[in-house]
């Protein structure tokens, strides 16, 4: 039987086409990167040693770089396993839960009838091509050479003029032999029963015609020429091959941008069709539009289905933030792990267009740079009012972020961002009271730049021993506690806690060993032990029991370092580790330190790139670059400054977090 379709697009977008490779496969640890949804294996259609077989859930394509095979999730199926085409279907449709379509006479007859629709569609495009180099149609071309539109770009787009008559298209497509019925079904004549005549719904209006994601033009957009029309733009009406909220200018050809050789890296949503024709000519053709409204949850789906983190390009004014903010609230209940958003702001005044008109696309990739996460944006609207000045609208404040972030249905990033919104509360409060726990020490100045400045270069250089734009070095408290001591006598307390919650729970690995094992620990002590952990448990098929995995490290003589990172907890009163913590309590403490683990890393080797780009701006005499570079790196070595006296409190004091907290042990 013949499948439609939308019926095949169904399941290809249910099913990753990592699923359905991976049955036959062994995934290679190394080389795959499954938060980016990258998987590598060794070809399952030649013999091979090292892996050059790929594939990506998002373009939902394999292909070898050994023998040169490639396709999709069926392709995969009828030349490996020899299958049939509708058999790998049925595979593929049993695998995403569907029921295979039955046949169905009425289906194949709108199915066929969406075809002779599509066919009026692209004859109506072309009429309205051919209309654009016309004598009627020099105002429209004059206005695109305005714009900076090339003829290849106007070509590559098809766009198109709808002559002044009411009645042209019309008459040129009943030439044609198309019917009434027809011409009405496409949208393109204005008719009902109030209407005796229909006539043409686009008239003195330049032509943007819209694409299915198949590449069939399916609607149009209109852009009016006379200043006094009603509408500026106008779209088609609804029909059956065309909803405007299930659809995305421009949508085809930014996937294939992000499909290709060079892909870009991600989907960018604009306001508009000529913004999105503008970046496309400017060599950005990874870009796309909603048609004339805010962007819709349909609309978001389709872009998470093509890329896990696409970027929304709003005006920097007051109803771009506007418009940021309602995409917030509509993204918040659907993230998933590894599936969000990010938010460029333009600058005021400025759309895609105007950036890229002059300069090219520098400019605009600048402000693609600085695109901010979702997480970021939360925060901003709600800290916009300002005002906290008391306990009762700090506790306002709290109160607020917990509600906007409870609408995460996802249990895990609902964690994450619960936990992100603590900390940026935390610091917040902190910095928003003056005298209050300042540690930032005698060298610190507001503007965060070295005071020591000659001739356009710092005097000192990151990464010496100080730190870097005067933030003084840490407190008294935190050179005696754990964290700074870590290469020294003891790990982080953080290290600590994630070490020893595995040996005291090695049922842990069972969840998620590839994450747990992949841990990069500073403490040379605790590297060793944790390989030794890791060798363990892999011999023991990762159902090692905790008795069993102690006796061992102590054979090994990892017995002195046990014996510390159990003391060490026990002071700090950090239950949750101990081998009296429930499975569920242990699960989530050592989760919470895992968070706080990489987003020390992270801040590290964040402040280690920033410090290598100041020492190359200071060799290359750029001012405002090496002024840029110092503020960012004194926000980060402040963030990373307050996650330590945080540690340093807890570790030096036995003072409980407010993320891990329980009895105390023995008590």
């Amino acid at each position: 039987m013949r499948f439609s379709n939308d019926f095949l697009d169904e399941i290809r977008d249910r099913v990753p086409i990592s699923a359905v490779i991976g049955r036959r496969v062994t995934w290679d640890r190394k080389k795959t990167n499954v938060s980016r949804q990258d998987y590598w294996a060794c070809c399952p259609f030649h013999g091979e040693k090292s892996p050059s077989f790929h594939c990506e859930d998002r373009k939902g394509r394999y292909h070898c770089f050994g023998c040169g095979v490639s396709g999709d999730h069926f392709r995969f199926l009828t030349d490996l396993e020899g299958l049939s085409f509708p058999e790998a279907v049925q595979q593929i449709a049993d695998m995403a839960g569907i029921a295979m379509p039955q046949p169905d006479l009425k289906a194949e007859q709108r199915e066929k009838e969406r075809t002779s629709l599509q066919d009026v569609m692209e004859l109506a495009t072309q009429f309205f091509q051919d209309q654009l180099q016309t004598a009627s149609g020099a105002r429209a071309r004059a206005y695109l050479r305005e714009r900076g539109l090339s003829g290849r770009t106007i070509e590559t787009f098809r766009l198109g003029y709808a002559p002044e008559s009411r009645n042209a298209l019309k008459e040129y497509l009943a030439g044609k032999g198309v019917t009434k019925e027809q011409i009405e079904a496409c949208g393109l004549v204005v008719h009902g029963p109030d209407i005796p005549v229909s006539y043409d719904r686009f008239r003195d209006r330049i032509m943007f015609p819209i694409l299915s994601s198949r590449d069939k033009v399916i609607a149009f957009g209109g852009r009016a020429m006379s200043p006094d029309a009603l509408a500026k733009y106008l779209n088609s009406n609804e029909t059956e091959l065309f909803h405007k909220g299930n659809v995305l200018y421009n949508f085809a050809r930014a996937k294939r941008a992000l499909q290709g050789a060079d892909g870009a890296e991600t989907l960018i949503a604009v306001e508009g069709y000529m913004d999105v024709i503008a970046l496309y000519q400017a060599g950005i053709e990874n870009a796309v539009a909603p048609l004339g409204t805010a962007l819709t949850e349909n609309q978001l789906q389709l872009m998470w289905k093509t890329t896990s983190v696409p970027v929304l390009c709003f005006d920097g004014d007051g109803a771009g933030q506007r418009a940021a903010f309602r995409a917030v609230d509509l993204a918040l209940p659907h993230l998933k792990p590894g599936q969000s958003l990010r938010f460029a702001m333009l600058p005021d005044g400025k759309d895609p267009d105007d950036l890229v008109k002059s300069d090219g696309r520098e400019p605009f990739d600048r402000v693609m740079a600085e695109a901010r996460p979702l997480a970021e944006m939360v925060w901003r609207r709600e800290v916009g009012a300002g005002g906290f000045d008391s306990p009762e609208k700090r506790a306002e404040l709290e109160a607020r972020l917990k509600q906007v972030v409870a609408v995460i249905a996802d249990e895990s990033v609902r964690r994450h961002y619960q936990q992100d919104m603590r900390d940026r509360l935390y610091g917040f409060f902190q910095s928003s009271q003056p005298g209050r726990n300042d540690r930032r020490g005698p060298g610190y100045q507001q503007s965060g730049r070295s005071s020591d400045r000659s001739g356009g270069r710092f005097a000192g250089r990151p990464g010496q021993g100080q730190a870097f734009g005067g933030v003084a070095s840490v407190s008294d408290r935190l050179a005696r506690s754990g964290l700074v001591r870590g290469h020294q006598e003891q790990p982080a307390l953080r290290e600590s806690v994630l070490a020893l919650t595995i040996v005291n729970h090695p049922q842990l690995l069972d969840e998620d060993y590839d994450e747990i094992a992949a841990i990069d620990y500073e403490n040379a002590a605790l590297q060793r032990l944790w390989s030794a952990l890791l060798t363990a448990v892999g011999g023991a098929g990762l159902h090692l029991q905790r008795e069993a995995l102690i006796a061992r490290l102590e054979e090994q003589g990892h017995g002195a370092i046990l014996r510390g990172l159990d003391q060490q907890i026990r002071n700090a009163r950090l239950w949750t580790a101990t081998e009296n913590a429930a499975a569920e309590d242990a699960r989530e403490g050592y989760r919470q330190a895992l968070s706080l683990h990489k987003r020390s890393k992270a801040l590290k080797r964040q402040r280690m790139e920033l410090e290598r780009e100041v020492a190359e701006a200071t060799e290359a005499d750029d001012a405002e670059r090496i002024d840029q570079l110092i503020t960012a790196l004194h926000q980060v070595q402040l963030e990373i400054t307050r996650m330590e006296n945080q540690e340093a409190i807890i570790d030096g004091f036995g003072v409980m977090s407010g993320r891990i907290k329980g009895p105390a042990i023995g008590h």
